[in-house]
């Protein structure tokens, strides 16, 4: 039995690494909470786990804009075309059940219920609410970066500013557009589309330069397994230091508690049932094989609490450990990192009634249908970032008229929930690409006339 069990652990060594890696962070975390230490010597526990997300942002955007490149320059456009157009259904599907599923649970626990003890601080942190119609604007803009090379580190944002009129002697809130930090994700991966659409059309003349993004893929790729062998590491510190940081835990959970219990429950329904049943009933094969295959992929997303930071190693884990082909994964997972939130569209919905609940303010069915919408719609194009919710949470908010201050009540919980949101996001994406795997093997096997059509690279048969 022991040498089983050996056998096991060392077939699975990184998984078996990355989860003590995550048990050893929380043990050294809340060993170290009992010492008394300064914001510095806080900050000096986590870098290890830094480290860990400096490397995998550092890899984001050449993976992103090559594999996509390759990817969709290796499938066929009336195939791409179909298996696109499937892949938007099924995000749009699972992203209104998710939905649907935080907003019956969070009316069933009514978390808002019992009274709360408000947190201070925070405020800084908490972003302008924005106009639904602007941040709608500011997500087209987005698609259309005016500049490639700032994408990589700018994306664009409505900002306001009140003016008076001469005339009238009124004000006027007008709105100001302006770059923030934060890569435009959005905008990238429409380019790489485009330009792999590009390369498809040139025939001959493009498959020299499809050969060369090919080859910086695989490069990357590469890169990406090597990282993964520091992943147990860096988890383990992140999670370490992120325990250490956490301030007024006894009160934070005996307020908040209920809550975040809605929220977790409500994402385990969904990544746990309801996704799970959604593979069989469409693969008829074990759904928790397949999920088992995503651990180290699930672990790096609960460590980082960003899916775009997690793109690496979910490309890497769903080629070699769920036989996904590269050319599904490497086009179907960048899009679904950047569209495909799930777990966000879900916590927006309880965030939400929950603000509605702490302020005794009952909502009408077309409330709850607006909150269902507005959720669904501004969860895509969301920044794959920690605590990338904050900013459509707020709009929704301004959208059924609740108030927007309360925001950093929901603040001071949203690192914890943060991370099972991403891990569920992570999960949708993988699920996504099982679904179009199962859709590519059905199509050949029945002899489709559309079929993919794979660029060979140089030396192979």
């Amino acid at each position: 039995m022991f040498q089983r069990m050996k056998k096991i652990m060392m077939g699975n060594l990184l998984v078996s690494l990355t989860v003590a890696g995550v048990f050893v962070g929380v043990v050294i975390g809340l060993a170290v909470r009992t010492a008394t230490l300064s914001r510095a010597q806080m900050i000096y526990i986590s870098f290890p786990g830094d480290l860990l997300i400096q490397m995998l942002k550092m890899i984001i955007i050449p993976l992103v804009v090559c594999s996509l490149v390759s990817g969709v320059a290796s499938i066929d456009l009336k195939a791409l075309g179909r298996l696109g157009g499937w892949a938007m259904l099924y995000f749009m599907g699972t992203t209104v059940i998710a939905s649907i599923i935080g907003l019956v649970l969070v009316f069933i626990v009514a978390p808002g219920s019992m009274p709360i003890t408000k947190f201070e601080a925070l405020d800084d942190s908490i972003p302008e609410p924005k106009e639904m119609l602007d941040s709608f604007l500011d997500l087209i803009r987005n698609i259309f970066p005016s500049n490639l090379v700032s994408a990589a580190f700018k994306s664009y944002t409505t900002s306001y500013k009140v003016l008076t009129s001469n005339g009238t002697g009124l004000e006027e809130r007008v709105p100001i557009g302006a770059d923030q930090d934060g890569m435009n994700v959005l905008g990238l991966v429409f380019f790489a589309i485009v330009f792999g659409i590009a390369l498809k059309r040139l025939g001959e003349e493009g498959v020299l330069v499809i050969k060369f993004f090919s080859s910086f893929n695989e490069a990357i790729m590469v890169v990406v397994s090597w990282i993964m062998w520091y992943a147990p590491l860096g988890t383990m510190f992140l999670v370490a230091g992120k325990i250490v940081e956490m301030e007024n835990v006894g009160l934070l959970f005996a307020g908040l508690g209920k809550y975040i219990a809605c929220c977790v429950g409500a994402e385990a329904i969904h990544g746990l049932l309801v996704l799970p049943a959604l593979h069989f009933l469409i693969t008829r094969k074990n759904p928790y094989r397949f999920l088992g295959g995503m651990f180290t992929t699930m672990a790096t997303a609960f460590a980082t609490a960003s899916s775009s930071a997690t793109l690496p190693m979910t490309i890497k884990c769903m080629e070699e450990n769920n036989d996904i082909s590269k050319k599904i994964s490497r086009f179907i997972l960048p899009i679904g990192a950047t569209i495909n939130m799930n777990g966000t569209a879900l916590y927006q919905c309880v965030a939400t009634v929950f603000i509605a609940q702490l302020n005794k303010i009952p909502l009408n069915f077309v409330q709850v249908i607006m909150i269902l919408v507005t959720a669904t719609a501004s969860s895509i194009g969301i920044a794959g970032i920690p605590a990338g919710a904050m900013m459509t949470i707020a709009i929704i908010l301004e959208a059924v008229g609740l108030p927007t201050s309360d925001i950093s009540l929901i603040f001071a919980v949203d690192w914890i929930i943060d991370r099972t949101t991403t891990m569920l996001n992570v999960e949708g994406d993988g699920f996504a690409a099982g679904f179009l795997q199962v859709l590519q093997d059905r199509s050949a096997n029945k002899g489709d006339a559309t079929e993919l059509a794979e660029v060979k690279l140089d030396g192979e048969s």
